[in-house]
């Protein structure tokens, strides 16, 4: 007669009701069973059972986890999760859903199809128009300085305001994102802005830098500051650089063309 293994769990159990011990449950099987008797692993562990009050000896349901949770709302759910944060990890969809971080990966990448990326960082986020008034602007100075062969390219000074933001740094790992297959890649700008913040107009010429001016607190650009304070800090500079000067071009770009003035000094 070929014993199974509920019967040895029966057996298990009537010695646990008994009061025996589970040395001495082991060494009774194993006088009667010999190389059948159960391992001391499974004796202790059915003994460890019985104590927290479970009463059956038959092998408990199980399912394939993974499968059983990979299922329409569970994936339609982590779908809802992306598109509302697109930084959303592992482990808060995990908490969200409890379900096992393989069938998390399964979801996104079999049945979403969706990859994590860094943003690719960007100095400004710039509108079609503001686009295109870049293209016009650098077609009209081909176009005046006969595509760069004229020697007046070498007068030319531009200059632009700009904010220098206090920010914190974010790395590359916090800028990852989810991107479905069908989404293009994402891009960030590169500083995030802050409530500290100090405006300057920085001037360029063909040699390299020429000058910096901070705007002062509580003032604004306007025709005044650049008029009283500004330029004439710029032209100053130009001088000290280049005595032999005496005349050249400057521009705030991206400023509409009609802006750009021809300058003596």
């Amino acid at each position: 007669m070929e014993i199974t293994h509920e019967g040895l769990r029966w057996m298990i159990f009537y010695d646990f009701k008994k009061g025996l011990t589970q040395q001495q449950c082991i060494e009774s099987l194993r006088a009667t069973f010999g190389n059948v008797a159960p391992s001391e692993k499974t004796v202790y562990n059915w003994f460890a059972e019985f104590r927290h009050g479970r009463a059956s000896v038959s092998d408990e349901c199980r399912e394939d986890r993974p499968k059983s949770v990979v299922i329409p709302r569970n994936i339609d759910a982590v779908r809802n999760m992306i598109k509302e944060d697109r930084h959303v990890t592992y482990r808060q969809i995990e908490a969200s859903l409890r379900i096992s971080q393989t069938a998390i990966q399964s979801i996104l990448h079999e049945h979403l199809g969706v990859r994590k990326i860094c943003s690719r960082w960007i100095p400004h986020n710039l509108t079609e128009a503001q686009k295109k008034g870049r293209v016009d602007w650098c077609q009209e100075m081909l176009k005046k300085f006969d595509r760069g062969r004229s020697k007046s390219v070498y007068n030319i000074v531009i200059g632009d305001e700009t904010w220098i933001y206090s920010y914190e740094p974010e790395s590359k790992q916090q800028s990852t994102v989810w991107v479905f297959n069908d989404e293009p890649n994402p891009t960030k700008v590169v500083r995030s802005r802050s409530t500290s913040k100090k405006m300057i107009a920085c001037f360029f010429g063909c040699t390299g830098h020429v000058a910096t001016i901070p705007l002062e607190d509580r003032r604004t650009v306007n025709a005044e500051w650049y008029t009283t304070i500004c330029l004439p800090t710029v032209f100053d500079e130009i001088r000290k650089k280049n005595k032999s000067v005496a005349s050249f071009f400057i521009t705030t770009m991206p400023v509409p063309i009609k802006h750009v003035k021809q300058l003596n000094i």
